[in-house]
């Protein structure tokens, strides 16, 4: 094992935040091409496999790093759970038991959007039907990563309230769309 590779696995903290561990300011905006170069690079520097003939300690070490690391990728990788880490990183604590109190025009939206969906199979032409229930979810996405992105780019001035309720309409968002896949991977294997 190289000095470089061992400073380099050492630079590894199990303390820090997932942004500092990256070297990246605490931002919704982040440029996902260089996280993930990041990432693969600090995950060379623990592999377990750079350590096996090392003691059994630096082994264990080397595979808590390794998961650290991964964890913090797929938090900041992901829109939804970058949100809600930058909010807990500003002390808030989520109830995830408790039903987020939701704007009722959001809740209207939703409850539309699931009864289309519940109707595509039976539709005439259950393609076209998903494809514009996939097409206002990509819209009503987009636009709540804008508003997530004004909110969170500065986190000390975010409004934290607005904020966890962005990142909860996020979720349902991105739940729906899981769902709607899951309906269009079916119909593609029906044909």
């Amino acid at each position: 094992m190289t000095s470089s590779t061992v400073s380099s696995a050492e630079s590894v903290n199990l303390t820090q935040n997932y942004f500092e561990l990256f070297s990246l300011k605490v931002s919704f905006t982040i440029e996902l091409t260089g996280l993930s170069e990041k990432f693969r690079a600090l995950q060379q520097t623990v592999h377990p496999d750079r350590f096996a003939n090392a003691p059994e300690q630096e082994k264990r070490l080397s595979v808590q790093k390794a998961a650290f690391i991964n964890e913090a990728y797929q938090v900041l990788k992901t829109p939804q759970r970058r949100a809600r880490y930058i909010i807990e990183l500003q002390g808030v604590k989520f109830d995830d038991q408790a039903n987020p109190v939701m704007e009722p025009q959001f809740l209207m939206q939703q409850m539309e959007l699931r009864e289309s969906l519940s109707e595509v199979k039976s539709g005439d032409d259950p393609q076209a039907a998903l494809d514009k229930i996939l097409s206002e979810l990509k819209t009503s996405r987009a636009a709540l990563l804008k508003d997530l992105a004004e909110q969170l780019d500065n986190p000390t001035t975010a409004d934290l309230d607005k904020s966890s309720l962005l990142m909860h309409e996020l979720q349902f968002l991105d739940k729906l769309q899981s769902e709607s896949e899951a309906i269009e991977e079916e119909l593609m294997d029906s044909l």
